[in-house]
């Protein structure tokens, strides 16, 4: 779509990504419906590691987040994808992708050593580079993951930030 904007999330634009948000997943039967708040509690813990928003004709249109994880095994440099939000009016116009192009792009600039997501359309992901690694769970069940560089995917448990654990 002709016209949309790329960029980091400004102060300006937390109210705008809670509608959006809110308005994003309110039909998606495996929402848990406080996708909004969990964006809210990464920012107010200053726990986001990255946070983009497609803007078209002044309103944004598209958010994605990332925020890093804990392993069990102690490494660093990992971080969790999401919520991701396109309004409804906007989606299959590519939006998601490049958000997540933009995101992918930053984590990696900074070092990080990979990303996970732990629900998501998978086909997207996997079109990112996202495949299954087993030896990387969250309560025992197998993530998508993507590493960067030459990195090797760790052998870990994943703890979340609790606004995305549910708690």
């Amino acid at each position: 779509m002709e016209g949309i904007v790329y960029r980091p999330a400004a102060p300006a634009d937390f109210e705008a990504i809670e509608v959006l948000t809110l308005v994003a997943y309110f039909d998606q039967p495996d929402s848990r419906h406080d996708e909004h708040a969990a964006i809210d509690a990464l920012r107010r813990d200053s726990a986001l590691s990255a946070s983009w928003v497609a803007e078209h004709e002044g309103y944004i249109v598209g958010h994605l987040a990332a925020s890093p994880v804990q392993l069990s095994d102690g490494g660093r440099g990992w971080h969790a994808l999401g919520p991701m939000a396109v309004g409804p009016g906007h989606r299959g116009q590519g939006i998601g992708g490049t958000l997540l192009r933009q995101v992918l792009a930053q984590l990696e600039g900074t070092g990080a050593a990979g990303c996970l997501v732990v629900a998501a359309p998978r086909a997207l992901f996997q079109a990112a580079g996202f495949a299954p690694e087993p030896g990387l769970t969250l309560d025992g069940a197998p993530l998508l993951a993507r590493t960067f560089g030459d990195r090797l995917p760790p052998l870990a448990e994943v703890s979340l930030h609790p606004a995305l654990a549910g708690g």
